[in-house]
């Protein structure tokens, strides 16, 4: 990958400019606009930004934080400077998770198109880079280098190498860090470049641990032979159905020598490549890509929701934003909120209402939706609509549906029948369905056209009868016709009033309000659904925890967070997953625990926004109740032994002297009775391979609801614990033995290559779970 690099970074015209470096105006609003100087550094793998050519200069982003480049006709910001700059002269640097994108106006197209050019170039480079090139010539180890050479000279002294330390989150004692240094040191000219980098830095990352586990498996210490290999994947990685092909597969994708593949041997460096790849992960990869039954009704799948997509912050000032629809669709949301209010010039417009937000046009987000539902996941979208437009722009709002999104929409049944139950994901695979309130059920519409067919085939014998009678007899005066409710309505203009036009496009989502679960369970049909607040959802799963069960087997139900919510914070979904509440919708611009559980639950099934409810939470005559879980469920016990951790981020990079005294702790969400927490001691000074080799174990009554959070903290006796890391994923995910947890940050973002290193394993309870 670094030769790659390096060969496009020598040849490429439009890097060699970048490197060079451009004055572009930096645009963060209308009134916000500031000339910057911004230059691809050499190592191809950071953009920094000055005020000026040759002023002090700062990182601006790094290429691996990059997820796209846009051009300016894609931009909302942009577009609102049309007049001040040509769109063709602007572009937007997208980056991955919350971070806002970046908006820039050159000085002139072809200086544009350079920019956008070669930033899409080395995002791809990235994104073909696979773990093995990471580990070898890591882009970020071009940046440690860079960081750590203090005079740029590209050489790196030994006073250098201990300021390097500090920044890598390390405190060492000297004379280890020294005999290191001399070790790699092979030109013995006192300074490390290039290479003998590479290995100082191979000897600093040794991991001891691993090496012992290696050799306990190993006869002769040097290699682990077929045998050895396949007795360590059945024992302690548990891939006790396949160890011996897996073995195979493992020595010829991560062993480094061909000598050593061509004699199915497992070296030390690529033992450690496979504990530190995908293969050994703690999800399971049989996970990640959509592995589950797509077939079932809609109301069997947890569906990835959104609460308020517009907003960018919070709920009373915060900024109306098409982006907000964008990275909810991109990260496989599958159900967005719209709020609709009528606006000027009889075009609905979408904001939160009765407050400062600022506001956007419908048909942009309806545009919006249609350009990236099927982007990331193929199957359905789901457009929740808060209506609280006039008649006149609903029927706006019916037209900029129709004809905005065409074959995308759902405007029928899908056979033209009616229905017995809810379609499957797969059914309604790339479809855009309104939620949303509706006149009438499908069962009076199919009962009006059977009879406007009766009354069309009476019609038609009575004209033939009048024809036979026309030379005798005159045609009678017709009858004054008294106006159907619909024409009626029309003479109205209250919003209360619902347009037919708007009404016709629900179809498998009519919305209604939820009296009881006896009277939804008598009146209710299948393919009507009720929303509630995160309150009153949470005060039923207490008090008809059963009831609920049984009702979302039928029917979907929407939960929502609570009003007074105004800082567009996040409940935890968890309490209504275990009802089988399928939206729970996320106040997705928020980053924290919750959206971290809601994000571990669907990084599964191919991040597609659908994960199969369990099959206690897909039977009608379920007797599971969330708040008492009782048998057939089979506790179990789950042994986590936290081994180690290696380098871990700084928390505060501006301390070049402060140093992490990390600490992981371990958290359980699922039913009351499972969701606990336990953490290790901290390691004092040491966020670069801290050791901690503690076991922290847990009884769990439902593995089946059960997440893991795994969360890597920077102990503070004076306050708060600072965050450092974390990754959550599904009980059900999780693969045992010895296992890599690559961290994430609190935005979800790859923290490369920070992880801790675990043992895993899962013991089957032989007694019955109690209640």
């Amino acid at each position: 990958m670094a030769s790659l690099l390096q060969g496009w970074l020598t040849t490429d015209q439009d890097l060699l400019l970048m490197q060079e470096g451009m004055l572009m105006r930096k645009v963060r609003s209308k009134n916000w606009k500031k000339l910057r100087y911004f230059r691809l550094q050499n190592d191809g793998m950071t953009v920094w930004h000055a005020r000026q050519a040759g002023g002090s200069a700062k990182p601006s982003f790094s290429i691996s934080d990059v997820e796209t480049v846009r051009k300016g006709h894609d931009s909302e910001l942009l577009r609102s400077l049309a007049e001040e700059f040509p769109l063709e002269q602007g572009f937007t640097i997208v980056f991955h998770g919350r971070r806002s994108n970046l908006d820039l106006v050159a000085n002139s197209v072809e200086e544009a198109q350079i920019w956008k050019r070669g930033l899409q170039l080395l995002v791809d480079l990235v994104i073909s880079m696979d773990q093995q090139e990471r580990l070898d010539q890591p882009g970020w180890l071009n940046d440690w280098f860079q960081r750590g050479d203090k005079n740029q000279d590209g050489r790196m002294s030994f006073q250098e190498v201990q300021r390097l330390l500090h920044l890598m989150n390390v405190e060492m004692d000297q004379e280890h860090a020294f005999s290191l240094f001399q070790a790699a040191d092979i030109s013995q000219s006192g300074t490390l470049e290039g290479d003998e980098f590479v290995q100082f830095y191979k000897a600093l990352t040794k991991r001891t641990e691993v090496q012992e586990l290696f050799e306990s498996f190993s006869a002769d210490g040097q290699k682990l032979t077929l045998l050895e290999f396949v007795d360590f994947l059945r024992e302690e990685q548990k891939e006790r159905d396949r160890a011996s092909d897996l073995a195979l597969e493992l020595i010829d994708r991560h062993e480094p020598s061909d000598s050593g593949k061509l004699r199915h041997v497992l070296s030390l460096d690529g033992f450690l490549s496979y504990l530190c790849s995908k293969d050994g992960d703690i999800c399971n990869p049989a996970c990640l890509p959509i592995y589950q039954d797509m077939t079932q009704p809609l109301s069997h799948y947890f569906i990835n929701s959104s609460h308020n997509t517009y907003l960018m912050g919070d709920q009373l000032r915060g900024q109306s934003s098409l982006e907000g629809y964008i990275r909810a669709l991109k990260r496989g949301c599958r159900c967005v909120e719209v709020d609709i209010w009528d606006g000027p010039s009889g075009e609905p417009i979408v904001y939160h209402g009765h407050t400062l937000t600022s506001r956007i046009l419908f048909k942009d987000v309806v545009a919006t939706v249609a350009q990236y539902a099927f982007q990331t996941s193929d199957y359905p979208v789901i457009l929740s609509l808060e209506n609280h437009c006039s008649w006149e722009q609903q029927q706006t709002m019916a037209r900029h549906l129709t004809e905005i999104l065409g074959e995308q929409l759902l405007s029928t049944t899908l056979d033209g029948l009616l229905p017995n139950q809810l379609p499957s994901p797969e059914e309604l695979r790339r479809k855009i369905l309104v939620k949303g309130k509706r006149s009438s059920t499908f069962e009076e519409d199919l009962e009006e056209e059977q009879e406007t067919e009766s009354e069309l085939e009476r019609q038609q014998e009575s004209e033939l009868e009048l024809e036979s009678q026309s030379e005798i007899e005159p045609l009678p005066e017709p009858e004054p016709q008294e106006l159907s409710p619909s024409s009626k309505d029309k003479k109205k203009t209250p919003t209360s009033i619902l347009c037919p036009d708007l009404s016709a496009l629900v179809v498998y989502l009519k919305s209604v309000s939820f009296r009881s679960f006896t009277h939804s369970k008598k009146h209710h049909y299948f393919y009507e659904i009720s929303s509630f607040s995160e309150t009153k959802a949470k005060s039923l799963v207490k008090e008809a925890g059963n009831e609920f069960v049984q009702h979302n087997v039928r029917q979907l139900s929407r939960v929502y967070p609570s009003g007074l919510r105004t800082d567009s914070s996040n409940y935890n979904p968890q309490e209504l997953w275990n009802a089988g509440c399928q939206m729970v919708a996320m106040n997705m611009q928020t980053a924290g625990p919750e959206m971290d559980i809601c994000d571990g639950l669907f990084r599964q099934n191919g991040g597609c926004g659908y994960v199969l409810k369990p099959d206690f939470l897909r039977d009608a005559q379920s007797s599971f109740h969330p708040e008492r879980p009782i048998s057939p469920f089979k506790a179990q016990t789950l042994l986590i032994q936290v081994i180690s951790g290696q380098q871990l981020p700084k928390v505060d990079q501006t301390k070049e002297g402060s140093i992490v005294d990390p600490l992981v702790k371990v958290q359980i969400f699922g039913v009351r009775p499972d969701t606990t927490r336990q953490e290790t001691n901290y390691v004092e000074n040491n966020g670069f391979n801290p050791y901690w080799g503690q076991t922290l174990c847990f009884r769990v009554l439902v593995p089946e609801l059960a997440m893991l959070r795994f969360v890597v903290e920077d102990y503070d006796w004076k306050s708060r614990n600072d965050f450092i890391g974390q990754y959550t994923l599904p009980w059900t995910c999780m693969q045992q033995g010895y296992r890599h947890i690559h961290l994430l940050s609190k935005d979800g973002i790859s923290l490369h290559p920070a992880s801790i290193f675990v043992y895993i394993c899962i013991r089957e309870d032989l007694e019955e779970s109690e209640s």
